[in-house]
């Protein structure tokens, strides 16, 4: 019987220790991402869309680990009829810096409408969630090309990602 008890006492040291590690790594790699202009889950103001200025707004960023070489962004729409699209790519942005409005302090790459630059919330019709994701990353991407969509750039920050956050906004038309 003191075996069982002691088999059940270990078992659930063990699952404890791991739940501590998972939760530790959890949550030293959450980015704080935050902007002036709405806060997550909250409507996107006009101005920073296809419907105002289309121009990005000012991204905060805090909680950035000391070993962050650059940070990224990608905005995606996946509330999209055709699939997740890409509003926003860009990495090799300065670990010390957020985004400032109606700027592009790094390397953009193609979006879904074939540009590089900010593309804002432009939904067909009812109301869409817009992912602005932050990745903190141990190196720089400075060797991928303009041309480089969501997919591949996904593909290039893989297994280089210490940290991430997201802030969500809506837009409606």
């Amino acid at each position: 019987m003191c075996r069982n008890v002691s088999r059940t006492t270990n078992g659930t040291l063990t699952i404890n220790l791991i739940i501590l590690y998972i939760m530790s790594i959890t949550i030293s790699t959450i980015l704080v991402i935050k902007s002036s202009a709405f806060k997550n889950n909250e409507f996107i103001p006009s101005k920073y869309t296809c419907d105002g200025l289309n121009i990005n707004p000012d991204i905060s960023i805090d909680e950035i680990p000391e070993n962050t070489e650059s940070l990224a962004i990608i905005v995606d729409d996946p509330d999209s009829p055709n699939g997740t699209f890409c509003h926003w790519l860009m990495w090799d942005i300065s670990s010390k810096n957020g985004i400032k409005a109606d700027s592009a302090p790094g390397i953009q790459g193609r979006n879904s409408v074939g540009e590089n630059k900010y593309s804002g919330p432009c939904p067909p019709s009812g109301k869409h969630h817009y992912h602005f994701k932050v990745y903190a990353l141990d190196t720089k991407l400075s060797s991928l090309p303009p041309s480089t969509d969501q997919k591949e750039f996904e593909k290039a920050m893989k297994g280089h990602i210490i940290a991430w956050g997201e802030l969500i906004g809506l837009y409606k038309r």
